[in-house]
């Protein structure tokens, strides 16, 4: 990420974050009749034009899309919206936000207006006891999570909120979080962290773009060393990026999209399977490794 982008986004981080009083909460969950364990997703999400393109990883959305229950709302950890402490978004009617420049006007032009939930959102701020969680009305939805969702439901008729990723926390601590969180799970919430694993933005080969299955020596070690982590169910060596391999440290450059991963694996119980998908390299340095995890 650029340093601009960076600080534009500490700004926006700042914008519209309002407190609700105790006595306000609904505790709207609760009130949901309990399921049972709503699958856990983890989404490569890869090029925003996967918004408007037909390829295999959009077909691998609609795919896994097609494996899961009937859900009240969606919670998603996107690797775009990253803020000096942790938020929730909290509006009735989310903007659709074109984070990106230099694509076509078809993209620009595209919307998802699926409502928010004020409701999960103080749900949400209830559930969390490690640290504050903050209200805020002028986000929106990223592209890490509307370019998903068009293709995962794409009426756009489910609440859907953002959890802000605390870009001071350490790995352990959103690791912790997210288990904090696991009970939406059982009250019809699907909860989404959308990122890339293998994600080195200055490494990508632009003359072989669009080439599905083309990574560097070091994309394909860190591919197969987080894979296997996740099917051992070895979540600890995937907290310690300071001791991890050499190639996992070129394939984590910075832990913007890294992080939503570990969300996901916070989010899973023993009794989960995983399944891969979308397992595949692109461009040398980015993957699009996706996961359902129960």
């Amino acid at each position: 990420m650029k340093r601009r982008e960076f600080t534009s986004l500490l700004t926006l981080s700042t914008l519209g974050f309002t407190m609700t009083s105790l006595k306000q909460l609904s505790n709207w969950s609760s009130q949901l009749q309990k399921t049972k364990p709503i699958p856990v997703l983890f989404i490569g999400h890869g090029n925003p034009m996967n918004a408007i393109e037909e390829n295999q990883f959009v077909a691998g959305f609609r795919n896994i899309a097609q494996t899961l229950p009937e859900i009240q709302a969606i919670l998603v950890v996107s690797a775009h919206w990253l803020t000096k402490g942790t938020a929730v978004t909290a509006m009735q009617h989310p903007r659709t936000i074109h984070d990106f420049g230099g694509f076509p006007k078809a993209l620009f032009e595209q919307q998802y207006p699926a409502p928010g939930s004020p409701e999960l959102a103080s749900d949400i701020r209830n559930l969390i006891t490690s640290t504050l969680i903050l209200e805020d009305h002028e986000w929106g939805l990223d592209h890490g999570t509307w370019t998903v969702l068009k293709h995962l439901y794409p009426d756009a008729k489910i609440p859907v909120v953002q959890f802000s990723i605390d870009y001071q926390l350490s790995l352990e601590q959103h690791f912790e979080l997210a288990t904090q969180l696991q009970t939406l799970r059982e009250r019809g919430v699907l909860i989404i962290g959308s990122g890339n694993i293998v994600h080195n933005l200055r490494a990508v080969d632009f003359s072989r773009i669009n080439e599905i299955g083309y990574g560097y020596d070091w994309a394909k070690e860190s591919r197969k060393f987080v894979n296997d982590q996740i099917n051992t169910r070895n979540f600890k060596a995937l907290l310690d990026l300071t001791n991890a391999p050499a190639a996992l440290k070129m394939a984590v450059p910075t832990t913007d999209h890294y992080i939503p991963l570990i969300y996901s694996l916070g989010l899973s119980n023993a009794a989960d399977e995983i399944q891969l998908f979308n397992d595949a390299l692109l461009a040398g340095s980015l993957s699009m490794t996706s996961l359902r995890i129960g």
